[in-house]
């Protein structure tokens, strides 16, 4: 089963026989596309475990969400439907709507690199029918592209990084009356995030890590999950994932050199993990910025 299939509201619409699915594609680094035409329907999504952005492509002036029939959506009209939430939309007349799917991982690492919060300090809030401009016109250029072509899905992935970049920086705010415990100090967090940046070229133990806040290994994982979103293996993976896209786009440096500067010891193991990431080599991604 794809990942695409165990997403609640992306299953709540497949299944409708209202509903047909133009597109879909898993962007890599837990984010996900479709573009949907709907007609005279209606959904409920109950708890989903993963966040979605939905952008009205076309039509919507005769949709509403079931508690607020007064207000009703237009092309161009945002909603944002965090992980948790339930909503139930009736939809009359068509409409042609878009979605980016993000996991609760991929939200948790924005927090962290985006914003420098622990991720259990913030939460996305629900939005219906929001206005910005710049995001849908990220959405009208992501659904432009050939998601089926490995160069342009790259591409995808980008615009739907910078779709994310842009939510978390415009509407994450501090959870409410949150009381945390377990996890790592402010002061603990950034000098890891630090410490891990400018280390990314070199190989880094769980040990190294643990000793700069003086803890065990096994207590020191779990509190930087906690704090982190993810675990320490998979963060720094995705810290070298994200310093090799940089490098690919902004230099000529040889494949095997970015390899060595994200920390991979051999080229191949290097093009294994980004394409599982991404699902392109490392050479198919810079020739995709070079068009």
């Amino acid at each position: 089963m794809s990942t695409l299939q165990t997403l609640q509201v992306f299953q709540a619409l497949n299944s409708s026989p209202n509903a047909r699915l133009e597109h879909s594609a898993e962007l890599g680094d837990g984010l996900a596309a479709a573009l949907w035409s709907n007609h005279h329907d209606a959904q409920d999504y109950e708890a989903p475990t993963h966040h979605t952005l939905s952008c009205y492509i076309a039509g919507g002036t005769g949709t509403f969400r079931r508690e607020r029939p007064d207000t009703t959506g237009a092309p161009g009209k945002l909603c944002v439907l965090p992980a948790g939430h339930q909503s139930a939309w009736v939809i009359n007349g068509d409409i042609r709507l878009a979605h980016l799917y993000f996991s609760a991982e991929q939200f948790a690492l924005g927090c962290v690199t985006l914003l420098d919060r622990e991720p259990r300090q913030l939460q996305l809030h629900e939005e219906t029918f929001l206005d910005d401009p710049q995001q849908a016109q990220r959405f009208h250029q992501l659904i432009n592209l050939n998601w089926n072509e490995p160069a342009e899905r790259l591409l995808c992935t980008s615009l739907a990084h910078d779709l994310l970049g842009h939510l978390l920086l415009s509407q994450v705010s501090p959870r409410q009356g949150l009381r945390l415990k377990g996890g790592l100090a402010p002061h603990q967090r950034r000098m890891l995030r630090d410490y891990i940046e400018s280390h990314l070229a070199e190989a880094i133990s769980l040990g190294q890590l643990a000793a700069l806040c003086a803890l065990s290994e096994y207590h020191f994982a779990r509190m930087f999950r906690e704090s982190f979103g993810l675990p320490p293996h998979q963060y720094v993976l995705a810290r070298r994932l994200a310093l090799a896209r940089h490098l690919l786009r902004s230099t000529s440096q040889p494949l095997g050199d970015v390899a060595l500067a994200c920390g991979f010891a051999s080229a191949s193991h290097f093009t294994n993990r980004f394409r599982q990431a991404l699902g392109a080599s490392p050479g198919e991604y810079r020739l995709a910025f070079l068009r």
